[in-house]
């Protein structure tokens, strides 16, 4: 695991994106974890020095994953599309995909592989039906860009982009339990959101959901 100082992981701490720092919350300390798409390893550093967890990630970016082995991080090259079923039933107790859902190619076969080999998953995405999105769309009639959409239309990886509205309605089909969710914008202003499926699709910029299987 890297050597950093305890300064340098506060640091870190510091310029983790606000879904990093939220997830972290919800993870139970000693915990078995592994960060889909997991960049830098961030998170993962993060979780191993404050929260004593054994945590590792995947990441599809080659370049990415070298800076973190780098770094002393346990990251592999891989892609959540189809790599997971070469982990075992159960292997962790949380499975993470961090603003990554809407950049993979099954998003359901994803979720489903993640609720495999985890016991819990935990899934956080830009929300599509925030309100600035539809405004952009409404008065100009083009794709939105956002500081969470932050690339042309033909330039971005996220080619599944969701409303929370919508997965929920994914996870009830799914028969997966909704454990605990919140909406939230990039600034970190969570209420009245949470309370409320209507307003949080219209006013959280981004979502986090905590999930189980029903019956497990």
């Amino acid at each position: 695991m890297s050597d950093r100082s305890d300064g340098e992981v506060q640091f870190v701490a510091k310029n983790m994106r606000l879904d990093q720092r939220l997830i972290a919350e919800m993870i139970v300390p000693g915990s078995r974890v592994l960060d889909i798409g997991c960049g830098d390893g961030s998170l993962i550093e993060y979780l191993y020095r404050t929260r004593a967890c054994d945590a590792r990630g995947i990441e599809i970016d080659m370049a990415v994953v070298t800076r973190a082995v780098a770094h002393g991080l346990p990251v592999m090259q891989g892609n959540a599309d189809t790599d997971l079923a070469q982990y075992p039933d159960g292997a962790f107790d949380y499975v993470v995909l961090s603003r990554t859902l809407q950049a993979v190619g099954r998003p359901r076969e994803v979720l489903s592989q993640m609720l495999r080999i985890g016991e819990r998953a935990i899934v956080s995405f830009p929300n599509f039906g925030y309100w600035e999105l539809r405004w952009q769309l409404l008065t100009r009639g083009r794709m939105p860009m956002t500081s969470v959409w932050g690339r042309q239309w033909h330039e971005t990886p996220n080619i599944h982009p969701c409303t929370i509205r919508d997965f929920l309605a994914l996870c009830e089909e799914e028969g997966y339990r909704v454990e605990k969710w919140l909406a939230v914008d990039d600034a970190g202003q969570r209420a009245p959101w949470r309370r409320s499926v209507l307003l949080a699709n219209l006013f959280g910029e981004q979502a986090l959901f905590l999930l189980r299987k029903r019956g497990g």
